[in-house]
């Protein structure tokens, strides 16, 4: 009852917020009549039924279904998109909306851009857009946005997790108990106190900035790299030292933590050369987008123990297919894309997909911050 009740406070002060207070504007969003609306998640099967707050799942679609239909939209929903004879693929012609997630991406390509003859507004319940066209989008004039800050506190609490995972070698233990075995040295060798080690993020928007909040407790010496950098104020409180030079700062980290979103300048940012420059035996959190680092370069560094541990929930593509090479290096903690779908995370990015619907649907103006394609104009970040 308690967590019901605090999700539900969660739903009420992340929708109730100044940045998401209604303004009507002019009409770029108004739209009359039925609409198409699809939607893409993954698929739950047994699990769907076993909380009610589970909506981020094909199976109960967000929780909208009722509020569209009694609207007179039409809803369809799938977990199948990839392929010419998808279901997904069979709705781009004549749908209107289309909404996804970064956990079970639908890739919007130019060419399904070019076939989607009535489509208008493409959302992301989440946060992350790059599965989408952005030029392809803003192009066709396209409205393209997220539920910005939906999922910030989960994807860093993920985060930190990883990085205590891999300091304290904590998966050999775990695998030990489970395959009956005991042997202390075996994990004892490697692992690690988190207080005095040099943790490096490359990003430091809001996911990068509650990490490094989180991670100051632990007495860590705190690095970042972004486009921007912090006021002063923030900085001093955080105990952050801003680094310009990406290159410069990678040497000095213990920890590297993937923190920047998939542009067409960051896409493989990390490939084999800049994993050289990186600290041997350096430890890698990688949340952000997989198609940051090179795949193979990534294995190849674990094997050889120059990184002497990677841990995510990004890959590229996804889902993984099942001979992907992050699945069977060593030194590896990797899950599928996890860390910001928790049930509360669900709960906000439902409600705030709810909400931009039900301002596209009025003609009014979505919450500034989320906007990723705005009349032909790509947000900052992915410029």
């Amino acid at each position: 009852m308690a967590m019901k009740q605090a999700a539900n406070s969660a739903i009420k002060a992340f929708t109730s917020s100044p940045s998401s207070s209604s303004v009507l504007t002019k009409n770029i969003h108004a739209s009359s009549g039925s609409k198409k609306i699809v939607g893409v998640f993954y698929k739950a099967n047994e699990y769907a039924e076993m909380n009610p707050n589970f909506l981020g799942c094909a199976e109960n679609g967000l929780g909208i279904r009722d509020w569209l239909e009694s609207q007179g939209h039409q809803y369809i929903v799938t977990d199948d998109k990839e392929g010419p004879d998808c279901e997904l693929e069979k709705h781009i012609p004549d749908l209107h909306v289309l909404i996804s997630t970064p956990f079970h991406p639908a890739y919007v390509t130019a060419e399904r851009i070019k076939k989607a003859k009535n489509l208008k507004l493409l959302l992301t319940a989440g946060i992350g857009s790059d599965h989408v066209d952005l030029k392809a989008a803003a192009a066709a004039g396209l409205t393209v946005a997220e539920v910005t800050g939906s999922n910030t506190v989960s994807v860093a609490e993920d985060e930190l997790m990883r990085i205590l995972i891999l300091v304290r070698n904590f998966l050999p233990g775990y695998h030990q108990v489970v395959k009956g075995d005991w042997n202390v040295a075996g994990i004892a060798y490697r692992a690690y106190d988190l207080e005095g080690k040099t943790v490096g993020t490359v990003g430091a928007g809001r996911i990068g900035r509650l990490l490094l909040q989180r991670l100051k407790p632990f007495n860590c010496n705190l690095l970042y790299h972004d486009r921007l950098k912090m006021d002063d104020a923030l900085e001093a409180e955080i105990g952050a030292k801003f680094e310009e030079d990406l290159d410069a700062m990678l040497p000095k980290c213990d920890i590297v933590v993937i923190n920047t979103p998939l542009t067409e300048k960051t896409k493989g940012m990390f490939d084999k050369e800049r994993i050289a420059k990186l600290k041997k035996g350096v430890l890698i959190v990688n949340n952000a987008r997989g198609a940051i680092m090179d795949t193979q370069a990534v294995a190849d560094a674990c094997a050889s123990g120059h990184i002497a541990g990677y841990s995510g929930d990004v890959w590229y593509p996804q889902p993984a297919p099942k001979d992907h090479p992050w699945r069977y290096m060593p030194n590896q903690a990797m899950t599928p894309h996890i860390s910001g779908t928790t049930i509360d995370a669900q709960l906000r990015y439902a409600a705030g997909t709810k909400d931009m619907l039900d301002r596209y649907f009025r003609g009014e103006e979505f919450p500034p911050e989320n906007y990723i394609v705005k009349e032909g104009e790509l947000a900052p970040q992915y410029r």
